[in-house]
This record gives C-alpha cells, sequence and structure tokens, in this order.
C-alpha cells in the first residue's frame, strides 16, 4: 500500500468515507461530491496517480488492490488510526468481463469474481468489527441494473452481480442487529469508460470464430449506448444516490438509478424471461 504523499491530518467532518475505485467514473466523481460537502473521504485504487485532483480537493488517496488482503488491512488500519472511525464504505471497484462462456477461461472468470464479490467482500469483513463495536454504520454496495438483468456474451460479469445482490441481501440481515445499514445501487448505462473497457476485451475474447456476429453487434450496441447524446446518465447521478443514502435516517435497500435502469429491471421482472430476451435480442 502506497499513502500519497505526508501532509496535515484534516479535521474530522460529518463523515469518515473510504471508497474503493475512486480513481475514475463514477467513484471518483463520488468521492469529489462527498469531499464538497464536507466529508473526509478516502479514495482507494490501484492507480493512485488519477487521484491527485481528490488529494487537492481536500480528500486522501490511499493506493490499494482490492484483491490484496495485506494493502486492505494496511489501508482499514491507516484509516482508523487517522480517524478512530469509518461511517461509510462505498464498494465501487469492479470491472466487466466479457465474452463467450465458451471463449472465457475458468482463470478470467475466477478474477471476476476476485475482483467484483471476494475482494468486495473482504474489505467489507475488516472494516465490520469496527462498525459494529460503534453500533452504526453504512455499507453501500455498487452493484449493477446487471444484477438483475442479463445480456448475450455477459455471464460472468452479470453473474458476478447476481451473487453481490444476494449476498448484501443476507449481509442486510446480519447486521441490522448492529445498527448498520447495507444498501446496493444498481446503475444503469453511466457515462464512464465501461463501454470502452467492455468492448475491447469482448472482441479479443469472442471478435473470431462462432460467436462472432454476435460479439460485433453487441460492441456496436455497447458504443451506441455510451456514445449517442442522451443514451447514457453522467456519474453525479449515482453520486447523488449516494449522498441521499448518506443523508437518510432510513435509506432504502435498493436505488436503481440512471439510463435504462428501471425499464429494463421492470420488464425483467413483470414481463417475463421470453420477452425480456426478446427485447435484448432486437438490439442486436
Amino acid at each position: 500500500m502506497k499513502l500519497s504523499p505526508d501532509k496535515p491530518i484534516l479535521m474530522k467532518t460529518a463523515n469518515t468515507i473510504l471508497i474503493t475505485g475512486a480513481s475514475s467514473g463514477m467513484g471518483k466523481t463520488t468521492a469529489l461530491q462527498l469531499i464538497d460537502q464536507g466529508h473526509m473521504v478516502y479514495g482507494a485504487a490501484r492507480r493512485v496517480e488519477k487521484m491527485q485532483e481528490l488529494e487537492e480537493a481536500g480528500g486522501r488517496a490511499i493506493e490499494m488492490d482490492i484483491t490484496d488482503e495485506e494493502q486492505i488491512v494496511a489501508a482499514v488500519t491507516h484509516i482508523l488510526e487517522e480517524q478512530d472511525q469509518i461511517d461509510v464504505l462505498v464498494n465501487n471497484a469492479g470491472f466487466g468481463l466479457y465474452g463467450a462462456v465458451e471463449d472465457i477461461s475458468i482463470e478470467d472468470a475466477k478474477r471476476q469474481f476476485e475482483v467484483n464479490l471476494f475482494g468486495l467482500a473482504r474489505i467489507t469483513k475488516e472494516v465490520l468489527p469496527h462498525m459494529r463495536e460503534r453500533n452504526s454504520g453504512t455499507i453501500i454496495n455498487i452493484s449493477s441494473m446487471g444484477g438483475k438483468i442479463y445480456t448475450p456474451l455477459g455471464a460472468w460479469y452479470h453473474a458476478s452481480k447476481h451473487a453481490l445482490e444476494g449476498w448484501s441481501d443476507c449481509l442486510r440481515l446480519e447486521l441490522k442487529q448492529f445498527n448498520i445499514d447495507v444498501v446496493i445501487v444498481e446503475p444503469g448505462v453511466i457515462a464512464t469508460d465501461f463501454g470502452d473497457t467492455l468492448s475491447g476485451p469482448l472482441l479479443e475474447n469472442s471478435g473470431d470464430g462462432p460467436y462472432e456476429q454476435m460479439a460485433r453487434a453487441m460492441a456496436q450496441a455497447t458504443k451506441d449506448s455510451y456514445e449517442k447524446e442522451g443514451a447514457s446518465s453522467p456519474p453525479s447521478v449515482v453520486a447523488d444516490t449516494i449522498l441521499k443514502v448518506i443523508r437518510s435516517d432510513k435509506p432504502k435497500t435498493r436505488y436503481p438509478v440512471g439510463n435504462m435502469a428501471r425499464l429494463l429491471m421492470f420488464i425483467r421482472k413483470y414481463l417475463g424471461d421470453r420477452i425480456f430476451d426478446k427485447a435484448i435480442m432486437s438490439q442486436l
């Protein structure tokens, strides 16, 4: 673990918040907005050099790989030494592995779960004893509308997010007795680099061979979803939702947010598999 250069420890504000995956996209936008609202924010990510803006705004940057247990323990220990508490944990780190099931190696599939579920679980387990002792805390897990729906060539990504949804529900029941809230945020199409990080590996994994036609159609549909004007929501809608959760005395268990989230989840839930299958495949 590397910490940002030594600087005076800032005075604690309303909440001490740890956000993973804070070097870009939703995590970075959320960190900056929470700092602006007066919270003490620690941003954790592998690319600490990309969190300079966070530091300049008054936050603290920690280099941490969510799959590295030693770095997780060191990061949480450091924050507790400086602030004595962690009031809110925002589990935002994650990535999308796309490609046909037949084309994705089991090793890569395991990596998907290591980041999107097991790494998240490990840092949560490290923070929980301190929240439990204080009988207070909020854990916000950034899932996806992909945790409730599905698309072709996204089996491992969707599996990891579906698993996160169930894991979070169980955790919520376990922690209610300790006055710790567990909240799931389910972003839809958000204007981040997710589309690029999805399409490139998708074509590498399945752009040739029996799934080529579907892979190229999926890559184009993804590009359209993220690049067409009005097709995606800004990351600020996720940041606004997280701020709403933190301010609430009794937050909801789930917050679908962003373009297409509520619509696709509604179709999936109420119209059934066959209708949802047709709706998804019509885009390809």
